[in-house]
């Protein structure tokens, strides 16, 4: 235990870090590394892989994930902003390669090769064009003369074009989910919501018509009828396992599910542990979005409360995507339940995300006594 009394960089992180924030991001993890032995060695068999290749691997991937996440929380909010403006510019530069050099996974191109490791670089955009935005929108509220809102759009219209040049609709969409909750809380016109809102519906309808794929999936989802294996067997999944589940090892129904490990594991956590610890599972998202949503309720600072709902925002829409689609209640789409699933390049994405909200929600009692002095005599908040 660190004394209070204690002073210097790990004393202070540990006293003023969100502990709360802290279990919650470190308690999903550790049930994602548990389900993976539950999950994951079905999927290396049929790949004639030791039983516990993606277990190993996902062990591999814990710890520096991990560390990336203390790392980057120790970060105050201008360092934030600096990081993730770097990673943004990073990320989108290996997305544009990967459309030209990336290899082609079942008709799209989101993966690089960096160092004999695959990485999908859109997982690392994510939570850099949230917090960028967000400094975006914060300079537009803090000095309207600032075209923030519009670099915003501009900046959006790049990512959008990007995901959508891969293909990657899920991600596309998620991505103007967060963007569209940010720009609301930003003030914006109820002109621009309609704009927006029929574009999206615009963007939904093109794709159905041009894109084959996502056609394919909206008419399964909505009749039931084609190639529905991978969900129905999900759902098999979860109703065998009823309200306590069959016991640790004891699913079989996981043992056909072709990505039982990542985009399902929901499924396989259903069939062993039950329902009740799904809900389990679900309320401890919740918990983290809840109490990030609070958390910016209460931030007087423009950019610390958008860069934070946005990013709670970010991972409770991800897994509400993910757990719907093993529900049957959304169209197949292949995206990883944050912290859980299987995959180097999400889980440390994910930790990345994480990483900027604990550094974003730290306790800073001499910024809280500024803010309140500067607020109570009129002058405002200054910027970070």
């Amino acid at each position: 235990m660190v004394s209070r009394a204690e002073r210097g960089p790990v004393a202070d992180w540990f006293w003023t870090i969100d502990r709360f924030f802290l279990a919650t991001f470190i308690l999903l993890m550790g049930i994602g590394f548990m389900l993976s032995f539950a999950a994951s060695p079905a999927v290396a068999e049929r790949l004639n892989l030791d039983s516990f290749h993606f277990v190993k691997r996902h062990a591999a991937f814990l710890l520096p994930s991990l560390a990336v996440m203390i790392g980057i929380s120790f970060l105050t909010p201008r360092q934030v902003r600096r990081t993730a403006i770097i990673l943004l510019i990073v990320s989108l530069a290996m997305m544009v390669l990967a459309l030209f050099f990336g290899a082609e996974v079942k008709g799209s191109r989101r993966w690089i090769s960096l160092a004999g490791l695959s990485i999908q670089p859109s997982e690392f955009m994510k939570p850099a064009f949230v917090v960028v935005c967000a400094w975006l929108f914060s300079e537009h509220a803090r000095q309207p003369e600032i075209p923030g809102n519009l670099f915003a759009i501009l900046l959006f219209g790049i990512v959008i074009t990007l995901l959508i040049a891969q293909p990657d609709l899920g991600q596309t969409i998620l991505t103007t989910a967060v963007w569209g909750g940010m720009f609301f809380m930003a003030g914006m016109p109820w002109l621009w919501i309609i704009v927006l809102g029929g574009s999206a519906v615009g963007g939904l309808v093109v794709a159905y018509t041009l894109l084959p794929h996502v056609a394919g999936r909206i008419d399964r989802f909505m009749t039931g009828e084609g190639d529905t294996f991978q969900v129905d067997t999900a759902l098999q999944a979860i109703i065998r396992g009823d309200w306590f589940g069959q016991g640790p090892g004891e699913g079989v129904i996981k043992r056909i599910i072709p990505d039982s490990h990542t985009d399902f594991i929901f499924s396989v956590a259903a069939e062993e542990f039950g329902i009740v610890f799904c809900m389990v599972i679900v309320l401890i998202f919740a918990f983290l979005v809840m109490r990030g949503l609070s958390h910016a309720f209460r931030e007087r600072n423009d950019f610390t409360r958008f860069a934070v709902a946005g990013l709670v925002l970010q991972i409770g829409i991800q897994s509400m995507i993910n757990i719907g689609v093993n529900l049957q209640l959304l169209p197949a789409k292949g995206m990883t339940l944050p912290l859980i699933s299987y995959g180097g390049s999400s889980m440390l994405a994910i930790c990345v995300t994480a990483g900027f909200i604990l550094a974003l929600t730290r306790h800073r009692p001499e910024k809280r006594a500024v803010e309140r002095s500067l607020f109570r005599s009129g002058m405002g908040v200054p910027a970070e």
